[in-house]
């Protein structure tokens, strides 16, 4: 909950301090990338309406591009500004899920009872005696 209330303050609370400047790095950079894209979309927009409001006395900005290509920049700004805004959201998301996770894993025991183990023993055929053939097996060992 503290996560969702301030972004990198369940990391804090879970002692793991060094994800709260990658979290703010990548808040910086998405606000950075939202700022760009509006304000280029802003601009791109004005000259689309410029050109295409039927007024003679209007002020065109940009006057060697054609329309196409000032719907095209406008689009393509517009595009770009919705997905910073789809990958703020899913940042703000990933970092409240990274705390819970980390809160809810902070108690899990890794003690000596746990173990993974994999171990391979070639298995004799019994197909031909002459030219024993081995045949390969996996062994794997949980223990709780």
């Amino acid at each position: 909950m503290l996560s969702a209330t301030l972004p990198g303050m369940g990391q804090v609370y879970n002692q793991k301090y060094w994800k709260v400047p990658i979290i703010y790095a990548g808040f910086g950079t998405l606000y950075y990338f939202l700022d760009m894209n509006s304000s280029e979309y802003r601009k791109w927009r004005q000259a689309w309406i410029a050109r295409v409001d039927g007024n003679p006395n209007t002020i065109d900005d940009f006057p060697r591009h054609s329309t196409a290509m000032l719907e095209r920049a406008m689009d393509f700004y517009r595009r770009n500004l919705e997905i910073t805004y789809i990958l703020t959201a899913a940042l703000y998301l990933l970092n409240i899920l990274d705390a819970s996770v980390d809160a809810h894993l902070m108690n899990f025991d890794v003690g000596e009872e746990l173990s993974f183990g994999m171990d391979s023993h070639p298995i004799p055929s019994a197909s031909n005696n002459v030219f024993p053939r081995h045949s390969p097996q996996l062994k794997v060992t949980i223990k709780f």
